[in-house]
C-alpha cells in the first residue's frame, strides 16, 4: 500500500499571545485546501504558543476528533510552567484526544528531564524546536538514546547557518536523533542533512499553516531522492516514529474530548501564569 504524504508539522488553534500569528492563531481553512492540492493526505497538529497548554491541546484535541482519519497531534507543553504536571497532561492527550507525541519550544524554556522522562515512560518521540541551540542536541539526546527527537528546521527556523550546518554531523551520529523539512532556506544544507545522516533521519513538514504546504513539499521533490526514499521523507519515517503510539492508544473521539473538557472546567487554573515575551 502506497505510503500518504504526511505533513509532520503544523499549527493549529488560538494563541493568546498576541505578538504575531504564532500566538495570535493558526487557522487551517486555507491550509488545507493547499494541502489538497499538493496530494497532502494527513497532519500532524500542534498548537500555536500560548500560556496554558493544557487548554490549549483540548482545542487540537478538538479539531483531532473532528477528522482523526486525517489529523494526528503532538502535545504541546512548557517545561517550567507545566513542571510537575507533564505526565498527567501528556498521557491524557495521548489516551484522550489522538496524541501521538510531545512538542516543546526552547521559546519557552529548555527541554528537561521531566519531558524526557515522560517520554520515555509512554514512549512517544519529542519534537523540540531548539532555535538555534543545536550544541544541547548531543547533550539531552544521549542522556535519552530510547527516546526519538525531532529537531525541526534543520535546528533553527532563524535560518542560522552555522547552528544548522553544526546540527548535521549531530543528525548523522545519534540513531535517535531527527529533523524535518519544514522553514529550511538553504537548500543545499538540507541535501547535506540526507547526504550524510540519510532519508530515514529526515521528515516532511511545512510549519503551517503560516508556511505553504505546497513549496514545502516540492523542497523534498527537489531532492530527487529514491522513489523508497522520499517515501520515507514524505510519510514513512513519521509512522515509524510515531507506531507505538498509535498501536497502543485509541483514536481521538468527540466524547472524549468533551469528557477531558468537563475535568479541565472544574479544576483550577495553573498559579501564576505570565505571557510569554
Amino acid at each position: 500500500m502506497r505510503t500518504p504524504i504526511i505533513d509532520a508539522h503544523c499549527h493549529a488553534g488560538p494563541g493568546d499571545g498576541f505578538t504575531g500569528p504564532w500566538d495570535t492563531e493558526a487557522p487551517l481553512e486555507a491550509y488545507l485546501r493547499r494541502c489538497d492540492e499538493a496530494g497532502i493526505a494527513r497532519t500532524n497538529l500542534l498548537a500555536a504558543f500560548h500560556i496554558d497548554y493544557a487548554v490549549a491541546n483540548e482545542e487540537v484535541g478538538r479539531i483531532i476528533a473532528g477528522r482523526p482519519g486525517r489529523f494526528t497531534g503532538f502535545a504541546f507543553v512548557h517545561a517550567e510552567r507545566d513542571r510537575g504536571r507533564v505526565l498527567p497532561m501528556v498521557r491524557r492527550a495521548v489516551r484522550d484526544l489522538g496524541f501521538r507525541g510531545i512538542k516543546v519550544h526552547r521559546l519557552d524554556a529548555r527541554i528537561s528531564r521531566e519531558i524526557c522522562e515522560v517520554a520515555r515512560r509512554l514512549r512517544l518521540p519529542v519534537l523540540y524546536d531548539v532555535a538555534g541551540e543545536t550544541t544541547a542536541v548531543r547533550l539531552f539526546a544521549g542522556q535519552y538514546p530510547d527516546v526519538d527527537f525531532v529537531i525541526p528546521h534543520l535546528g533553527s527556523f532563524a535560518d542560522d547557518w552555522t547552528a544548522q550546518r553544526a546540527f548535521c554531523p549531530v543528525l548523522a551520529d545519534l540513531s535517535n536523533v531527527h529533523t524535518d523539512t519544514s522553514g529550511v532556506r538553504r537548500f543545499d544544507l538540507l541535501v547535506r542533512a540526507v547526504r550524510e545522516a540519510g532519508a530515514h533521519k529526515v521528515l516532511f513538514g511545512s510549519d503551517g499553516p503560516w508556511l505553504h504546504p505546497g513549496l514545502e513539499l516540492e523542497k523534498v521533490r527537489l531532492l530527487r531522492l529514491s522513489p523508497a526514499d522520499e517515501a520515507r521523507v514524505l510519510g514513512g519515517n513519521f509512522l515509524r516514529l510515531t507506531r507505538v503510539a498509535r498501536r497502543r492508544y485509541g483514536p481521538a473521539t468527540r466524547a472524549a474530548v468533551s469528557r477531558t473538557a468537563a475535568t479541565m472546567s472544574s479544576s483550577a487554573a495553573p498559579s501564576a501564569i505570565r505571557p510569554r515575551t
